[in-house]
């Protein structure tokens, strides 16, 4: 709540009144004002109910601040914003909050109605009200005392939602009239303003020019699909569009896929029967077209990531037709030892899948190499290292040794030769890396050793690539490994004779390697760089133990020669006394 109000404070300006303006009118800058506030509060991340919520609390803000409430807490009394009440700005803002409050309520459901198909009534619902307030809108800035921008881009609003609405409903044409007014309103306004006012209109024309091509493909322009696939490549129509604009194109190949029959592979031709894998088969060449096509890294990661998803689910439908087909077959009795077109279409898609893993690797390592050859503009931040690009080729390893097992290829040589080839090229590419993140920890021995692996790995490439000449055409340049290599060898073999000409500079005697402690040796001066370190070897703890002078202890070794004089005489006798001797004892007698 504390950081709505500080927004609004923030905001304050341009929701009060604008004097300055042009014509002295009373002004609304609609477009930055919803800008700002979705994106501080949820639609940066989606969150359409958060935006909601804020629209909710503002609402009550503003009827509170301008002494517009609706009743009391006990009973509710409509009012209505007349043109006589524009005295302020902040009843404009009033009622365009209600339309967002409405407009963002109908964005959450079109969110749940994915799930819950009925919750899309009440977004048209929803929908609906919010259009009807922003023609609200529209009809209060017609007033005199509102200025001629406001009344523009109140209009580009309101047929914003005028075509939202016409677009859920599928009524393409007047769709595409509301967002040809809209496009047209902000270009004009875009050409009229400052730099930072037209980049934010030019981005509402980036938002709206998507729906405008879909709704003239629904039409019949038939040229809009290649516009629409186009906007797909360069990451253009986001939210909304993206669902419709993958369901339009499934939705093509669906079409074209009844035409599609058999597909060829490794000189056998295979049958396709499954809907679902002719839609794939279809859309492949195009997916890949597109993933060439693309600069950015971002929308060929997602590519990657879409066709990887699609293979994905097209071969769990045909590994599931071949469970059928092997339960027939047991039924029957039938000769299994021939590979079937079912099984031979399931290799197919898992080596266009494997394949398509090895390539979407392969992209991520070459932008990690780039990276890795720029100068790190911040050290705070961790940037890639070779560890990274070693874990990359492991992958790419582990998919090529899976494509070398697929059934039904164990008979083809030339495809055995050319997954092994590839095999060898990637070893050559991990093997390099690793050498170099051995040479970050200067063990120069065991980086010269891989060093020298890498170009055995490239050499044996060069040796059997004369008969297969079109196998490395996907792969990287082997050459281009062997001169870096050689260039990477020479700075090594210079980095190691310079490490150890830098402990050799200093005299033999300082140099030696000797664990006394520095309170032992204060008298000779040696170069340690240990002493300044974190761990100097200042004195030794514990200390060794050290012999001292200990009590002396006496032993009487004398008193076993001793002869002591008899004491017989010292001694009481004791005789046989009887009853005599017993009397006496008492009365003393004998004392």
């Amino acid at each position: 709540m504390a950081s709505d109000k500080q927004n609004d404070a923030k905001l304050s300006p341009m929701d009060e009144n604008k004097e300055n303006s042009s014509d002295g009118g009373l002004g609304l800058e609609i477009l930055q004002i919803i800008k700002e506030s979705q994106q501080q509060h949820g639609l940066r991340h989606g969150d359409y109910q958060r935006y909601r919520g804020y629209c909710s609390r503002r609402l009550r803000r503003l009827r509170k601040t301008l002494g517009f409430r609706m009743g009391n807490r006990h009973k509710f009394i409509g009012k209505k914003i007349t043109v006589e009440m524009l005295s302020d700005s902040r009843y404009l803002l009033l009622v365009l909050m209600e339309a967002e409050r409405a407009w963002s309520y109908a964005m959450q459901l079109k969110q749940e109605a994915n799930t819950e198909p009925r919750k899309r009534f009440h977004l048209l619902a929803r929908l609906r009200k919010a259009a009807k307030h922003s023609e609200k809108l529209e009809k209060l800035c017609e007033s005199p005392r509102v200025d001629a921008k406001t009344k523009l881009e109140a209009q580009a609003y309101t047929s914003y939602l005028t075509g939202m609405v016409e677009f859920e409903l599928q009524e393409w044409k007047l769709a595409m009239e509301a967002f040809n007014k809209c496009k047209t309103i902000y270009e004009k306004l875009a050409s009229a303003f400052t730099e930072e006012l037209a980049l934010l209109y030019r981005q509402r024309v980036d938002e709206i020019s998507p729906n405008i091509r879909y709704c003239a493909y629904n039409i019949g322009d038939q040229n809009a699909i290649n516009d629409l696939m186009q906007m797909r490549l360069t990451g253009g129509g986001g939210g909304m569009m993206a669902e419709k604009l993958e369901a339009l194109i499934t939705q093509a190949r669906t079409k074209q896929a009844a035409t599609m029959s058999e597909v060829e592979w490794r000189g056998r031709t295979v049958p396709v029967k499954i809907d679902k894998a002719r839609i794939f088969l279809l859309g492949l060449a195009d997916n890949e077209a597109a993933i060439a096509q693309t600069a950015n890294e971002e929308t060929k990661e997602h590519l990657y990531e879409t066709l990887l998803a699609e293979c994905r689910d097209t071969i769990q439908a045909v590994r599931e037709e071949l469970k059928s087909e092997k339960q027939r077959e047991r039924s029957t009795d039938c000769d299994n030892s021939k590979v079937s077109n079912l099984q031979f279409l399931h290799s197919y898609l898992s080596y266009i899948k494997l394949c398509t893993l090895v390539k979407r690797n392969e992209s991520m390592a070459r932008t990690l190499q780039a990276k890795l050859k720029e100068p790190d503009a911040d050290e705070n931040k961790r940037g890639p290292r070779p560890q990274d690009l070693i874990r990359l080729y492991d992958i790419i390893l582990q998919s090529l040794a899976e494509l070398s097992t697929l059934q039904g290829l164990e008979d083809d040589h030339t495809f055995q030769k050319e997954v092994s080839l590839k095999t060898l090229v990637y070893k050559a590419n991990r093997c390099f890396f690793i050498a170099q993140s051995y040479v970050l920890v200067k063990k120069w021995s065991e980086a010269l050793v891989l060093y020298e692996r890498v170009l055995k790995y490239a050499k044996e490439v060069q040796s059997k690539t004369k008969n297969l000449n079109n196998s490395l055409k996907d792969l990287p340049d082997v050459q281009e490994l062997i001169a870096e290599v050689n260039a990477e060898k020479y700075s090594l073999q210079a980095a190691a004779i310079l490490d150890t000409d830098e402990t050799a500079e200093v005299p033999s005697q300082t140099q030696v390697k000797d664990n006394t402690p520095l309170c032992n040796r204060l008298e000779t001066f040696r170069l340690e760089p240990a002493l300044v370190g974190k761990q100097p070897n200042l004195v030794q703890f514990p200390p060794d133990f050290q012999p001292i002078p200990c009590k002396p202890l006496f032993f009487d070794l004398a008193l076993n020669h001793v002869a002591f004089p008899p004491l017989d005489d010292k001694v009481e006798q004791k005789g046989k006394g009887g009853l005599t001797g017993y009397i006496k004892g008492i009365f003393g007698f004998g004392s």
